[in-house]
């Protein structure tokens, strides 16, 4: 009997161990760091414990910004790329000739490496002294003045990471709901339709409670993402976001340990953990409102 129990935990030994020696161990590496002042990182010594490492956090300008940077890039991509998932998936599984094609294209963007789509980007909005971008000649076609995207105003640059972005995680979440909208059984539909149902009823009470997990899965999973974004800005804007005025939760952390301000893993640490504070806040917020909004 007790061979019985114990053989189940044998199996997963190997797995507890990789988690715990590269999850676990420096997830609480990270909290004791937070809370060491003047951390040295190579004599492994600090000056005492407290939370200095976290009013420094919050004070700093550039942390200040990158919070904003990021607050913006969540509350505006999160439900514009879901909305346009969702009505692109609809079109798609409306059309019946070509389908298999039209999803191959707007998959194509998600197995596209995201340094070269920042450099189309770049093409698209970049303003040079030879050229002024493709977007700003339609700009000017139309009456409208140059604007740089790239170097410019702060508008304008975010204009242009909000567009970037939501252009990267459409097809995921396109295939995702394309998938969720064919798993809706064909007799729900037939039943409306022989009641006389509105399309537009159909789709509130039958399409969108029926794929509602999935919507909430990407919501979710979209609000994670877009709070550890990093490398989509450094494609646009190059590896000095704080210049640039376009730094991330991400990009601060990861300056504080390697970049221009390298050398401070205790406010890196400080900083990752305000960091999961939003995210695990924010997704407790999206959980308890799901319990009211997602039909499973």
């Amino acid at each position: 009997m007790k061979q019985s129990k114990l053989k189940p935990w044998l199996y997963l030994l190997p797995a507890i161990i990789f988690l715990g020696v590269f999850m676990v161990y420096p997830l609480i590496d990270v909290v004791v760091y937070s809370f060491e002042e003047g951390y040295n990182f190579v004599s492994q010594t600090s000056n005492g414990t407290g939370l200095y490492n976290y009013r420094y956090v919050l004070r700093d300008p550039y942390f200040v910004q990158a919070l904003k940077n990021t607050f913006v890039l969540v509350i505006i991509t999160v439900p514009v790329s879901t909305g346009l998932a969702l009505l692109i998936s609809l079109a798609l599984s409306s059309v019946k000739p070509l389908r298999n094609l039209f999803q191959t294209v707007y998959f194509l963007p998600y197995v596209t490496n995201t340094l070269a789509v920042g450099l189309v980007f770049m093409v698209l909005f970049k303003k040079t002294e030879y050229s002024d971008g493709m977007v700003n000649l339609l700009i000017k076609a139309f009456g409208g003045e140059a604007v740089d995207f790239i170097d410019g105003p702060h508008w304008a640059k975010m204009l242009v990471m909000c567009i970037y972005t939501v252009w990267i995680v459409l097809p995921f979440k396109i295939l995702i709901l394309t998938s969720a909208l064919a798993s809706v059984k064909e007799d729900y539909y037939k039943a409306a339709r022989v009641d006389g149902t509105r399309p537009s009823r159909i789709f509130f009470r039958i399409t969108l409670p029926m794929i509602s997990p999935m919507i909430f899965y990407l919501i979710i999973t979209g609000f994670i993402g877009a709070f550890k974004a990093y490398s989509d800005e450094v494609a646009l804007f190059g590896v000095d976001l704080n210049s640039a005025g376009m730094n991330t939760m991400v990009g601060y952390i990861y300056d504080m340990l390697y970049g221009n301000s390298g050398g401070y893993p205790s406010f890196a640490s400080a900083a990752a953990l305000i960091l999961f504070a939003v995210v695990f806040t924010i997704t407790c917020i999206n959980l308890m409102v799901s319990r009211s909004r997602v039909q499973y």
